[in-house]
């Protein structure tokens, strides 16, 4: 492993920690609910789209620690920076962009059609 890589490495294990500790504790606050005046049927419905927006979000927060949780678990194991569909490397500039990232830019794009 060449020393950039390892730098590499370590910055993605870095970053990877943060998001992990920023989003548990972010999924751990109690989600608050405004109290709404009875009668406000405006006022309602804007609650359960916030409400709605709100969960939404927090599901994505969810995904998002697995699959960061995910990627720490591969560097761990070595595996780190391996496309998990082709087997390739996947390109060092999309690691620093998407540290969790599984895939290399090829598979990726081939997913996406």
């Amino acid at each position: 492993m060449r020393a950039m890589d390892a730098q590499l490495i370590e910055n993605a294990r870095q970053t990877l920690a943060d998001e992990r500790d920023r989003l548990r504790l972010e999924l751990s606050e109690e989600v608050e609910h405004p109290r709404v005046a009875h009668g406000a049927q405006t006022a309602a419905a804007t609650e359960v789209t916030e409400s709605q927006r709100g969960q939404q979000l927090r599901e994505r927060e969810e995904v998002h620690l697995v699959a960061i949780e995910a990627a720490l678990k591969r560097i761990d194991a070595g595996t780190f920076g391996t496309c998990s569909v082709c087997g390739k490397p996947i390109a060092p500039e999309r690691l620093e962009a998407l540290p969790w990232a599984t895939d290399c830019i090829d598979c990726h794009s081939k997913k996406r059609r």
